[in-house]
């Protein structure tokens, strides 16, 4: 079992910036991979931005040149820096963890981009 907690969402004008952050209830040094997902009002869950157990990112087009997505081992977390954001950035963002024994999901964090 892995609980994931989600934090660092709000509320943030056009153009700013957010760190989300996703701590992990034992070590991420095994899990195959991390990732940032989210989900606006009526819309679908998508894939934002993924790292790999060696270190191999992947982000969506949407985010591509703004969004990083790190991890910190000593702390068992992963992080999504979010810069220039956009009101079509608007959704829960979750994180996820894909580990040998499945995938596991975080509550989930909102963020809103509005003036």
């Amino acid at each position: 079992q892995v609980q994931l907690v989600e934090s660092g969402g709000g509320l943030v004008q056009p153009g700013g910036s957010l760190r989300l952050s996703c701590a992990a209830s034992r070590s991420i040094f095994s899990f195959n991979a991390m990732d940032w997902y989210r989900q606006a009002p009526g819309k679908e869950r998508e894939l934002v931005a993924a790292i790999s157990s060696s270190g191999r990112l992947n982000y969506a087009e949407s985010v591509k040149g703004r969004f990083i997505i790190s991890r910190d081992y000593s702390r068992n977390t992963v992080y999504l820096q979010m810069n220039s954001l956009k009101p079509e950035d608007t959704a829960v963002y979750y994180c996820n963890a894909q580990t040998g024994s499945g995938p596991y999901w975080g509550q989930g964090t909102q963020v809103t981009v509005s003036s």
